[in-house]
C-alpha cells in the first residue's frame, strides 16, 4: 500500500486512526495496540499477501532469538552462539531472497557456467525490517534489553509499525517500543495531530509535485545513455539526484508526520544533505538511521578509527562497500558503496592534513562528487554509468542549447565545443527549459529551510491554513497517476 494513494488516504489512514483512538478513549490500551499491530501488518500484507507470512516469521524468530540471548548470562559464550546463528538466520533470508540471483548470475559470467537463476520477487522491505532485527539481537548481546521484558505483540509493532516499516528510518527498540508504553501517548493530541497532517502533506508534495515530475528526463536520459549529449547527460544526473532525493525525503517526512498523528517521534533521516561541505558532512545529513546503523553495527566493531589512520581507511572502505550492496543486488551500487568509501578516506587525511577550504568551495565539490555517484546508482550498467560520466566530463564533446548562444555565443566553436543545437536529442527534454527547472529546484534546495525547519515555523494561522490545502489539492489532483517510491526497491 503507498502513501500516495486514495486506498491509503481515504480508506486505511482514516479507518485506522479512528479505531485506534475509539479503543483509547474506551481506555482498552492494550487493545489499540494490538490494532495498531493487526494494521500495519494488514499495511504490509495489502501489497503480497504470501510475504506477510515471512514477515511474521522472521518477527517470531528474531523475538525469540532476542529473549533468549537477553536470558543468558552478559555476553556468554551462549548468548554469542545465540547471536551468530540468529544473524546468520537474518543474513540467509536476506541472501536468499536479495542476491542469490545476482552472485549465481555474476559466477556463470566469471566462470562461464550455466547454472539457472532462480526467479525470485524481491519481498518489499526486507533490507530495513531485517537491518532493524538484527541490531535488536546485537543491542540484546551487549545487554541493552535485559530489563525491557518486551511481549511479541509490542515487539511486532516495533518491527511493522506502517509509517516506518516499507522505507524506514531504520530504528533501534530503545527509540520506538518505549514510545508504545507510555501512558502520554495514549491521548488524541490536536497540536501534534495537525502537526502531522501537515508534515505529512509537505512531504506529499515533495513526491508528487517535485520528484515525480522529475522523473520522465531520468528516464529518457538513463535509457539513452550511450546517446545523450553533454547537457543531456547533466540534465539526467542532476534530475535524478533531486528526484531521488525528494522521494526518499518526502516519504521520509510522510512516516514522521503519521507517527506524530499518534503521538510516535520517528527519528529524522534527512537533514538537507545537499548543503553538506564534506563528504562526512554529507552523511551525517543523508538517510541518517541507516549511517548510524553502519557506524554502530559494522564500522565500529570492525574496528573505527581505534587503530591507526590506515586502519580506520579500510575499515570506511568495507562499510561503505556493504552500504552499497544492502542497497542492491548489483556491481553499480557496489561501486556506489566504494566511491563514497573513497570519498571519506580523502575526506578524514584532508583533515588530518589540516588544510581548509571556503565553505561554498567545499559544498560544491562535495555536490559534484555525489552527483557523480548517484549515476553510478541509478545507472542499469556499468557501462551505462561510464557512457554518462563521459558525456558529463565533455569527453564526448560538448554541445550547448542555442537558448544560451544570445549569452555565450562568444565561446569559438572548435575542438571539446562542437557547436548549438536547436532542440534536445531525446523528445521531451527541452535544454535550456530543464537547466532553468533544475536550477530553481537547486536554489530551492540549497537556500531555502528543509520541512523539518518548516514545521517549527508552524503557526495555526490562515496563511498557513491556505498554502497546505492548495498543497494538498495539488497533491490529490495527482493521485491517478500514483507511483511507487524509489527506495521500495533495496
Amino acid at each position: 500500500m503507498l502513501f500516495n494513494s486514495y486506498v491509503f488516504i481515504f480508506g486505511f489512514l482514516p479507518v485506522t486512526l479512528l479505531v485506534y483512538f475509539g479503543l483509547i478513549r474506551l481506555r482498552y490500551l492494550k487493545a489499540a495496540i494490538v490494532w495498531m499491530a493487526i494494521a500495519s501488518l494488514f499495511f504490509y500484507g495489502y501489497w503480497n499477501p504470501p510475504y506477510l507470512l515471512l514477515l511474521l516469521l522472521s518477527i517470531s524468530l528474531n523475538y525469540g532469538f532476542g529473549r533468549a540471548i537477553a536470558s543468558s548470562p552478559l555476553r556468554s559464550d551462549r548468548a554469542k552462539f545465540l547471536l551468530i546463528v540468529g544473524i546468520l538466520i537474518n543474513l540467509a533470508f536476506i541472501g536468499y531472497y536479495k542476491y542469490a540471483e545476482f552472485f549465481l548470475s555474476s559466477l556463470n559470467q566469471v566462470f562461464n557456467w550455466t547454472w539457472p537463476s532462480p526467479d525470485i520477487v524481491l519481498p518489499l522491505a526486507i533490507s530495513f525490517y531485517t537491518f532493524t532485527q538484527i541490531a535488536y539481537l546485537v543491542d540484546a548481546y551487549r545487554g541493552e534489553t535485559k530489563d525491557s521484558n518486551y511481549d511479541l505483540v509490542t515487539y511486532s509493532l516495533f518491527v511493522s509499525f506502517y509509517p516506518q516499516l516499507i522505507a524506514g528510518p531504520i530504528l533501534r527498540h530503545d527509540e520506538l517500543i518505549p514510545e508504545f508504553r507510555s501512558l502520554r501517548n495514549f491521548i488524541f493530541s490536536e497540536k501534534n495531530f495537525a502537526l502531522g497532517l501537515t508534515l505529512f502533506i509537505l512531504g506529499l508534495s515533495k513526491k508528487m509535485l517535485i520528484a515525480d515530475n522529475l522523473s520522465p528526463w531520468v528516464a529518457l536520459v538513463f535509457n539513452n545513455a550511450e546517446s545523450v549529449t553533454f547537457v543531456e547527460a547533466w540534465i539526467g544526473a542532476l534530475s535524478y539526484t533531486f528526484q531521488l532525493y525528494f522521494d526518499f525525503s518526502g516519504y521520509s517526512d510522510m512516516a514522521i508526520g503519521l507517527g506524530w498523528m499518534v503521538n510516535i517521534n520517528l527519528p529524522i533521516n534527512f537533514n538537507s544533505p545537499y548543503k553538506a561541505s564534506s563528504m562526512i558532512d554529507f552523511w551525517r545529513r543523508w538517510h541518517i538511521t541507516l549511517s548510524a546503523f553502519l557506524r554502530d553495527y559494522l564500522y565500529i566493531p570492525l574496528g573505527g578509527n581505534r587503530k591507526g589512520e590506515t586502519r580506520r581507511i579500510i575499515n570506511l572502505m568495507l562499510t561503505m562497500l556493504l552500504g552499497g550492496l544492502w542497497h542492491g543486488a548489483g556491481w553499480t551500487y557496489v561501486i556506489w558503496g566504494g566511491m563514497h568509501g573513497l570519498f571519506l578516506g580523502i575526506n578524514h587525511v584532508w583533515r588530518k592534513v589540516g588544510i581548509s577550504l571556503p565553505k561554498f568551495v567545499g559544498v560544491t565539490v562535495t555536490f559534484l562528487a555525489v552527483v557523480a555517484s548517484w549515476v553510478l546508482f541509478r545507472a542499469v550498467t556499468f557501462q551505462d554509468a561510464l557512457e554518462l560520466l563521459q558525456a558529463m566530463a565533455g569527453m564526448k564533446g560538448i554541445i550547448l542549447p542555442d537558448t544560451f548562444q544570445g549569452v555565450l555565443g562568444w565561446i569559438p566553436i572548435g575542438g571539446v565545443f562542437q557547436g548549438w543545437q536547436s532542440l534536445s536529442y531525446l523528445p521531451g527534454i527541452g535544454g535550456g527549459y530543464s537547466l532553468i527547472i533544475l536550477g530553481i529546484v537547486m536554489l530551492g534546495v540549497m537556500k531555502l529551510p528543509n520541512t523539518m525547519q518548516m514545521i517549527e515555523q508552524f503557526t495555526p494561522k490562515i496563511g498557513w491554513g491556505l498554502g497546505i490545502a492548495i498543497l494538498a489539492t495539488a497533491c490529490l489532483l495527482s493521485l491517478n497517476r500514483v507511483s511507487e517510491f524509489l527506495y521500495f526497491q533495496f
